[in-house]
């Protein structure tokens, strides 16, 4: 199916690409395609009690395919002002061709380093969203939130550079899938989920 007809399922608009005029630690808007969410959730299952968080979320195509799919809450988060304003013209127009899911969706506006990690948010999204040196002060929030309220976590990466792998190898993570996209031909073109257990008797 093509971006222009999973995106007209949804009522959103995702497509296409925008710079950002500073480009020194986050990236430029590029939505995931639809095609390689559709070969990560056949292999890797949201469960009914986790709580997504899709850091950089942009328009919104991985909140909301992951909102309609799962129907579980789904938070994005998206620091770019102009992207973040056509996210909630988004999430408008799909809220009305999904009012029967009662999980909450929410956009939260402002820096990924920033955004206040909840006690009830267990999976989280990158999509090569920021620098190394962004996604290290995001993962240190995520993980003093688990030192507060222990939990089991995954991170799912899609994408990986090397240098994100590298800030994950400082902390107890387990690689528990590697999950490839079908005919790419960049080898980054990738998901790789990473889970950190809770703490046996947390």
């Amino acid at each position: 199916m093509s971006a222009k007809r999973y995106d007209r399922e949804l009522g959103i608009k995702t497509s296409g690409l925008r710079e950002w005029a500073r480009t020194d630690h986050y990236h430029r808007y590029e939505a995931t395609p639809y095609e390689a969410l559709d070969t990560l959730f056949r292999s890797y299952k949201i469960k009914k009690h986790y709580h997504v968080v899709d850091f950089g979320c942009g328009r919104g195509r991985v909140t909301f395919y992951i909102h309609r799919r799962f129907q579980v809450p789904v938070v994005g988060v998206e620091a770019h002002d102009k992207t973040y304003e056509e996210a909630l013209d988004n999430k408008s127009s799909y809220r009305m061709k999904a009012k029967h899911i009662v999980a909450p969706i929410r956009l939260k506006y402002g820096l990924a380093e920033h955004y206040e990690v909840k006690p009830q948010d267990n999976c989280f999204y990158f999509f090569n969203p920021f620098s190394s040196k962004v996604f290290k002060k995001v993962l240190a929030n995520i993980m003093a939130s688990v030192k507060s309220h222990p939990r089991t976590i995954d991170l799912i990466l899609y994408y990986p550079l090397p240098e994100y792998k590298q800030v994950i190898k400082e902390y107890p993570f387990q690689k528990i899938n590697k999950i490839r996209v079908p005919g790419a031909q960049d080898t980054y073109e990738k998901f790789i989920i990473y889970r950190l257990l809770e703490p046996a008797g947390a």
